[in-house]
This record gives C-alpha cells, sequence and structure tokens, in this order.
C-alpha cells in the first residue's frame, strides 16, 4: 500500500501488511520454519534460511520502516540487540557523543563491552543542543541520542542535533522507545538512524522481547543487514507477530497512555508529600516548547521524588502500590513502578547517576491503560 496516502491511525493498522497470497489470511502468518525448499541451487524465492530473512519478519520489518516514515527497517531478538547492530558500524578509535541521561543498560553496553575494543564514549548532558559541537572531533562517527530519557523525561532537540551532525559529518542516532511512532518521528527531524526497544510500547502488552532500526538510506541498511545476518541476532516469527499485532492498536493505546499520564502527573503534581514530578507535558519541564514541536503527546512516562527524600519512604510506596505492579520494562497496556536506581538503572555508578540527577529515591510510573481514577487512588493510598 502507499502508506504515505493513509493518516497515522490507519496506517498503523495497514502498512507493510497485505493478505496472505497462499490462503488470503488478513493477518500474516507465523512461518515457523528454519529453511526453505529451493527448486535448484539458488533459485530460493527470495527466502534460503530463517537468519537471513523470514516472511513474518519481513512484513513487520516494512512495516516499522512505513510507520517511522523511514525506507528500511531491521528487526533483532531485542533492544539491546539492536543497539549493538549499530555501534558495530563503528571501529576502534571511534567516538560517540551520548546523552547523559539514559537507560542504564545502554550505558553497560557501551562502558562495559564496546569500551574495551578501543571505542570512546562521551557522557554530556544535551538540553542545549549547542553544547554538543565541542566535543566533536575527527574521531567522532556518531551522536546517541534518547528523548524524552530515561528516567528523568529531558527532551532533546533532535532537529538541532541532527543539524550539527550533518555539519561535521557525523550520524544521529535517537532511541524512540519511550515516545513510540506515534507520537515521534525522528527521522522527520533530521535524524539518521531509529531504534527501538519494540518490547516496550511498540509490542504493547509485555509478552515479547523485541528490537528494531530503522533507516532511510540504502547504504546504512545494507551494512546493518550485513551484522543482522552475520551476527544473528534475531527474532523468531513468533515474536514477530506480536509486535506486528501489537502496532495495530499503538494508536489507541498511545491515547489512552498520554489521557492517563496526565491525570497522574497532575495528581501526583498537588500531593503534598511529592516533592518533585518529572512530565514532559508540564509548561515548566525543561524543553516542553522543544517536546510540543516534536511530538504529539506526552506519554504515560513519569517519574517523582518525594519530598521525605530518602530510600526507606521510597521502598514504602513501592511495596505498597496494588494495581501499580513493581516490575522491570515500561510500555504495557498494564501500569508498572519502579526503582531506577536498582533496576534499569542499576549498572551505572552511584556518583554517575547522582551526578546526572537520578535520585536514589527517584521512583519511575509507566502508566497503563486502566481507569485513570483507580491508578490516582493507588498511589494516593501508596503514598499517604
Amino acid at each position: 500500500m502507499a502508506h504515505q496516502e493513509y493518516k497515522r491511525g490507519t496506517k498503523l493498522i495497514h502498512a507493510g501488511v497485505e493478505p496472505d497470497p497462499t490462503t488470503g489470511a488478513i493477518m500474516t502468518p507465523i512461518y515457523q520454519t528454519s529453511t526453505y525448499v529451493q527448486a535448484a541451487p539458488g533459485d530460493h524465492k527470495g527466502y534460503e534460511y530463517a537468519r537471513t530473512q523470514n516472511p513474518t519478519r519481513t512484513a513487520l520489518q516494512n512495516a516499522l520502516a512505513a510507520i517511522e516514515n523511514g525506507k528500511h527497517a531491521l528487526c533483532f531478538g531485542s533492544g539491546m540487540a539492536a543497539t549493538d547492530a549499530i555501534i558495530r558500524l563503528l571501529v576502534p578509535g571511534d567516538e560517540v557523543i551520548v546523552s547523559n541521561d539514559l537507560y542504564g543498560g545502554t550505558y553497560r553496553i557501551f562502558t562495559k563491552v564496546f569500551a574495551v575494543y578501543g571505542i570512546k564514549f562521551h557522557f554530556i548532558p544535551m538540553d542545549n543542543a549547542a553544547n554538543i559541537e565541542q566535543y566533536i572531533n575527527d574521531n567522532t562517527k556518531l551522536i546517541w541520542v534518547e528523548t524524552p530519557t530515561n528516567p528523568l523525561l529531558n527532551v532533546i532537540d533532535i532537529e538541532a542535533v541532527s543539524n550539527i551532525a550533518k555539519k561535521h559529518g557525523v550520524k544521529t542516532v535517537v532511541d524512540n522507545t519511550f515516545a513510540s511512532p506515534y507520537l515521534q518521528n525522528p527521522l522527520d527531524w533530521g535524524a539518521d538512524i531509529v531504534m527501538h526497544s519494540a518490547t516496550k510500547y511498540l509490542g504493547g502488552h509485555s509478552d515479547v522481547v523485541h528490537g528494531c532500526v530503522i533507516v532511510k538510506d540504502d547504504e546504512t541498511e545494507e551494512r546493518l543487514r550485513f551484522i543482522q545476518n552475520s551476527c544473528g541476532a534475531v527474532p523468531g516469527p513468533h515474536d514477530c507477530w506480536l509486535i506486528l499485532r501489537g502496532i495495530k492498536t499503538l494508536h489507541v493505546r498511545m491515547d489512552r497512555h498520554c489521557e492517563n499520564g496526565e491525570k497522574v502527573a497532575r495528581f501526583l503534581k498537588t500531593h503534598p508529600k511529592v516533592e518533585k514530578v518529572y512530565w514532559v507535558g508540564f509548561e515548566d519541564h525543561p524543553n516542553h516548547d522543544i517536546a510540543k514541536k516534536q511530538m504529539r503527546g506526552f506519554g504515560g512516562m513519569i517519574s517523582f521524588v518525594l519530598k521525605d527524600d530518602n530510600m526507606e519512604a521510597a521502598v514504602n510506596v513501592l511495596k505498597s502500590t496494588k494495581l501499580f505492579a513493581l516490575a522491570e520494562s515500561l510500555g504495557g497496556v498494564e501500569s508498572l513502578i519502579g526503582h531506577p536506581a536498582s533496576m534499569t538503572h542499576g549498572s551505572i555508578p552511584r556518583e554517575e547517576r547522582i551526578k546526572n540527577g537520578l535520585a536514589d529515591s527517584l521512583i519511575r510510573l509507566s502508566v497503563g491503560i486502566e481507569d485513570a481514577d483507580d491508578l490516582i487512588e493507588d498511589l494516593r493510598q501508596a503514598i499517604g
């Protein structure tokens, strides 16, 4: 389908998906096979071995490229596998500039895996894109951006960063997991590579681990496809099918995530025991004007700190919720509560976390699509 002709909700349901040519099945089948019979050597109808290609994965990659307004997409076994593939574009001696507030797993793979091979990472604040330029040198190859960031919801100007990167011949990578393609399309603002932990909002049901990368240019896609096939960190067809299914309801889920997120954030902001709330939609949130420019909504991710800013008070809240489940991850239909310092960001040294504003007592919420009044009541009784 010519997806450019359709609005976002229609595109999410139909992009990249065609009826099965054999049976007419409206839903893409799960091609649960490891290999494909060839009529003669080399005559394989585009499919020869499932690490290289799988029809279910092909349908998902087409859909992902369409909904991120890209040309190519590649799927991986997890968001970390997608991150790993992108950094494998580099060679020893290359340097990467990274936003200093980012997912702990990303920090870990950069500092504990790739730094060992001579790739250098500079972790810097990116709230003012103009500050980035001083860190660029002849060895700089990538600028890695999360926006909104995990877990402090910092907003980074994708267009400004991309313009600086292009000026110096550097590629911009945007981790778009928190926003999802429904709320933000980094390629439209000049980014070169977009990645997702599709485990989160794209899947949307906490039942699959998956990652993806989307690009516009053929040369980058060809290099990433070689890495995808050679290194083999690919998802199975059932996982791809689950992400395809999740994408079809992304727009209706994200609308409710945004609606509930706003109600919960405004409740927390007026709570007498809450010191600070991090939510992109507040007009006094840093770079709120940039979020309004590059996002279509403010999402369901919230972090907050209690006035009684100590671990015991935070743990009491974490243990007391009934609807908000204490768990890793985010972006599912159910609401989750987490403690970044010991969970998602436990791999970042404490001094680094504190320096970047991630307090020991910070609590992170992934606001689901339940009834907002029930979620607010749950937080009210947990906070006390």
